[in-house]
Parts: structure tokens; C-alpha cells; sequence
């Protein structure tokens, strides 16, 4: 099977979307080698999986590409609320929320924010970036083959440009390729979940007229819902160019070719409340809504992520998101291993935190369509008893009660009721503000490439464990004394406690992951810092 292999690397990524290439561009960053292929022959043409949540945007700043992507979505920097009515031009008319942060009140839990950049705009900064890191990428390339063994995975893939084929051995190969994917299929991996929940056809369309009809209603989405007229009508420049997201109906007979552009025209038009409105159709995509999540993440050394792993309705933007999330997790697990600072069984962890993860992200999906009322849905407005956790409490505040953690209560829900993140095993670390050198950071821009240790300035003893463990696993572990002190690391801004704030004592510390969330806690003092966390990072490791 090894034989007339034309390229080797560690990792062959398969699907060049936003997940493949969030995949890439985490995998540059920490020096792994690997090869992304993609079939089209370009990123995304269409304006759509648009929202960002504030986690998503966290982990590209850990990355470095947070400003480039503000700057490629500035010219919808002011749109921030839903919007529900009848049409923009009646009474009937009410803003399910009018700002996605109000009050500023995030600013506590994070550096970074919610951010609306289409897909269209977004894939073309993670390709610059990704490239500038390293990764190469190759587009007009399809898989058409995969088989693994207990070593590796040999695909075979073939330029649609030239017909030319290549032999590649790979380490590990992540399949990013969609929610129909092959590799999927190809692995006998099942899916659970209520299956389809709505189709749409999304419409581009250009008007010059409608920004006077929508005036300084700078939403994020519109849900207009007149009868035989209902559909989500989207900003791209809030200029000139919009689109409108139509419900279809394959089941009772609906084809593609009914959505002609006189009809499509006209449906805007009455759905608007504008009947001499200017609309010409530039572009249809049909898409599909969908609950669904695999029963595995993977198989060997084929893992799943993104949409070939999870499948949610788009209200809220919750796919996407989880599925860049799925990336950054696989991403720093494939490099410990490959670099052999963990075993492979860090890679079985991926499933174990992931999954629930998605299992209750679309969940809540599915009922936030029901409370917004989605055109074409028409399921139940949400879970009996109330909503279970907001929006930035699945986006944020999720938790991983099993995997490569210790100390956590598999008994506990994986989104919780409210937020917390207070250092707690298993969340995202806390965000505090830091002096460094004269400049200023969060806590969040200390994670991306190693575990690091967190513990008091005046309490050293926790550094030099660190320092002796990193050299005795040779493994990359960092650590910081914080305090007021002339002599710490990082000096909390406005004489903030940072123990207090990550659920510790002075005599305490903290160990968190390469990926920002909290993987032990030591609450008090330790008999020999170096033993315990000698202990802590070989089970942590797999190496134990």
C-alpha cells in the first residue's frame, strides 16, 4: 500500500470551506505539515454563513488573523439586531433583539466579539493567511480514494484541471467535505438526529431602492412573514446588494426550476411590501436545514469535522461556529501527537469532547428557529420548561465533562443554565486583562501553542515544577507568575485577582490547554508541585 506514493505528509485535509481551512491555517501555526484539497476551483462565491460568535472569533485572534477578517466585514460592522415583520414597509414589525452585545456586558467574559463577515469574504482571508503560514492548498483537487492502515492513510486525488493523479500518504486525514460527505459514507458512520427540518433557496439579488425601503434598520436578518410572501431578507453592503432566503418545498413537488427569476422577483417584492421595488437576480443556491450529528467522529485515522460531522438549522449561526471550534480542537491534539509530545490516545479525546458539544449545540439550533419563527420551519418554538442556555451561553460557555480534562463531573450538562467561566476544569479559561512589558493582553492570548501554567508570583514553586516537567517529557510548557510584584510575569490590570477569578487560591494554580480551555486546577497548595504535575500531564498526555 506504501508504494508509488508521490507526496507523504502528516496530515491530508479533505474540503477547503471554512472548516477545512480554519483547520489549516491551526495546523501552520503550530509547524504541521499538510496538504488541503479542495474540488471547486475557488473559495465561496455566495454571501452566506455570515455570523461569528465571539468563541470562533477568539481562537482566529489566537491565530492572528481576528483584525484581517474585521477589516474584510466592515461594511456590515453596524448590523446587529434580528428584525420580524409582516413586510419593512406595515406596523407590524419587531425587533427580536435589537443589539447582539447590549450594554457592552461581554467585555467581562472576552477579548474579542461577535463578528458578521459572509462566507464569501471570510474564505479569502483564511486562504491568504493560511498560505502566509505555510499550508498548501490546492483547489480543482478531488479525493477519490482513501484507504488506512494501522500507520497511515494512502488517498489517491485528481487534478480536475489536468486529469493528473497523485498518490498521497498521510499520517491522518480530516475530512472537512460537507455535510453529504464521502468519507463519511466510505467509514460506515451513521447519523442521529431528526434528519431535515427546512429547505430554502438563498436568492442574490441586486436593488438599488431597497436601502431607502429599509432606512437606517441596520439588522443582521429580517424574518418577513406575510402569508404566501414569507422569507429572511439579509444586507450584504446594505447598499445594493441583499439576499432573500425562500422557502421550498421539495416534498410536495417543488423543483429548482419553478424559482424563475420572475417569480423569485416578484415573492421579494410582496414580501418587501414594495410592489414597484427594482429587483434583479444575480444568483440561487438551493440549501438544506438539517439536525443531524454522526454517531462517531471518526475511524482510525480518519476524523470528521464540521458539517461532515454535524448538520444544524442556521439560526444563530451555530454550524459554522462549532464546526471552526471542531477544527481548533483536532488541530494542537494532531500536533502533540505527531510531534510525539502526546500518544495517540489524545486523539480518541477529540470525539469524547466534540460530540456532546454538537448533540447540544443543535439542539438549541433547531429551537432557535422555532422561537425566531423561521420562514419554513415548522417545528416546536423551542424545549419544554424554557430556553436552555442563551446564545453566548452555547457559544461560550460550554464545557467538555469528559476527554482531556481531569477533575470534572460527567454528570454535569455540557451547556449550562448561565455563564460562568470561572476556571472551572473543562471551560474556557477565564479572560482577565494583563500588563506585560509595557503592553497589554488577555490571558486568552497565552494559549495557542503549548499547555501553560498559571499560578502567583509570589508562590514560585508552581514555575519551577513547570520548568522541571517540560524539560523531563521534553514536551513545550509554559508558565507565568502573576501578581503586583516587580518581579511577575504579568501584572493584572486594576490590581484585579487573578486567583479569585480563576477559582484558585494564592497557593493554587491553574494548567490550561493549547486550545484556551482549563485542563486542571489545583485549589491549594501542593505537598510537591512537581510530582503532582508531573502526574497531571502524563494522564492528561495519554502517556501514562
Amino acid at each position: 500500500m506504501n508504494e508509488n506514493v508521490d507526496l507523504r505528509v502528516p496530515v491530508l485535509i479533505v474540503g477547503g470551506s471554512l472548516v477545512g481551512l480554519s483547520a489549516s491555517l491551526f495546523l501552520s501555526r503550530l509547524g504541521v505539515r499538510h496538504l488541503l484539497v479542495e474540488k471547486h476551483s475557488s473559495t465561496s462565491t455566495h454571501p452566506r454563513g455570515r455570523g461569528n460568535n465571539v468563541r470562533t472569533m477568539e481562537v482566529f485572534r489566537a491565530a492572528g488573523a481576528e483584525q484581517l477578517i474585521r477589516d474584510a466585514a466592515s461594511v456590515l460592522a453596524e448590523n446587529h439586531g434580528i428584525l420580524q415583520a409582516g413586510s419593512l414597509t406595515g406596523d407590524d414589525q419587531e425587533w427580536l433583539f435589537k443589539e447582539i452585545d447590549p450594554g457592552g456586558g461581554l467585555a467581562r467574559f472576552s477579548p474579542s466579539g461577535w463578528c458578521l463577515c459572509s462566507q464569501n469574504d471570510l474564505e479569502p482571508v483564511l486562504v491568504e493567511h493560511a498560505r502566509a503560514q505555510g499550508s498548501e492548498l490546492r483547489f480543482s483537487t478531488e479525493l477519490l480514494t482513501f484507504e488506512q492502515d494501522a500507520d497511515g492513510v494512502t488517498a489517491v486525488v485528481k487534478d480536475r484541471e489536468t486529469g493528473q493523479h497523485t498518490t498521497v500518504r498521510a499520517d491522518y486525514l480530516v475530512a472537512a467535505d460537507g455535510p453529504r460527505s464521502p468519507v463519511r459514507e466510505q467509514l460506515g458512520i451513521g447519523q442521529t438526529g431528526p434528519g431535515d427540518l427546512f429547505h430554502n433557496v438563498s436568492i442574490t439579488f441586486r436593488s438599488r431602492r431597497l436601502a431607502s425601503v429599509v432606512g437606517d434598520r441596520r439588522f443582521i436578518v429580517c424574518y418577513l412573514t406575510a402569508p404566501e410572501a414569507d422569507g429572511a431578507l439579509l444586507p450584504v453592503d446594505n447598499e445594493e446588494h441583499w439576499v432573500f432566503h425562500a422557502p421550498w418545498q421539495p416534498d410536495r413537488g417543488e423543483t429548482l426550476e419553478d424559482f424563475t427569476d420572475e417569480r423569485c422577483a416578484e415573492h421579494i417584492r410582496r414580501a418587501v411590501g414594495a410592489p414597484d421595488l427594482d429587483v434583479e437576480i444575480t444568483g440561487k443556491a438551493p440549501w438544506h436545514a438539517a439536525e443531524r450529528v454522526a454517531e462517531r467522529y471518526g475511524s482510525g485515522r480518519v476524523f470528521l469535522a464540521g458539517d461532515s460531522a454535524h448538520e444544524m438549522s442556521p439560526t444563530g449561526a451555530f454550524g459554522s461556529n462549532t464546526g471552526i471550534q471542531d477544527a481548533h480542537n483536532l488541530a494542537w491534539k494532531l500536533a502533540a501527537v505527531i510531534n510525539e509530545v502526546a500518544g495517540p490516545g489524545l486523539l480518541r479525546t477529540y470525539e469524547a469532547e466534540r460530540l456532546p458539544v454538537a448533540q447540544a449545540t443543535s439542539a438549541r439550533a433547531s429551537a432557535r428557529s422555532g422561537e425566531h419563527s423561521h420562514p419554513g420551519f415548522a417545528g416546536s418554538p423551542g424545549p419544554a420548561g424554557g430556553r436552555k442556555g442563551g446564545m453566548l451561553t452555547v457559544a461560550l460557555g460550554y464545557r467538555y465533562v469528559r476527554g482531556a480534562v481531569l477533575d470534572v463531573d460527567p454528570g454535569l450538562p455540557v451547556v449550562p443554565e448561565g455563564m460562568g467561566l470561572t476556571g472551572e476544569p473543562g471551560t474556557r479559561a477565564p479572560h482577565m486583562w494583563l500588563g506585560r512589558d509595557g503592553g497589554r493582553l488577555s490571558t486568552l492570548d497565552l494559549y495557542e501553542k503549548s499547555f501553560v501554567v498559571l499560578c502567583d508570583a509570589r508562590c514560585p514553586e508552581w514555575r519551577t515544577a513547570a520548568e522541571a516537567v517540560a524539560k523531563r517529557l521534553s514536551i513545550p510548557l509554559d508558565a507565568f507568575g502573576i501578581g503586583s510584584d516587580p518581579g511577575a510575569d504579568l501584572q493584572p490590570e486594576n490590581g484585579g485577582d487573578w486567583a479569585a477569578s480563576h477559582g484558585t487560591s494564592a497557593e493554587g494554580a491553574v494548567l490550561v490547554r493549547p486550545d484556551g480551555f482549563v485542563a486542571w486546577r489545583s485549589e491549594g497548595a501542593a505537598a510537591d508541585p512537581e510530582a503532582t504535575l508531573y502526574e497531571v500531564m502524563l494522564t492528561l498526555l495519554h502517556r501514562g
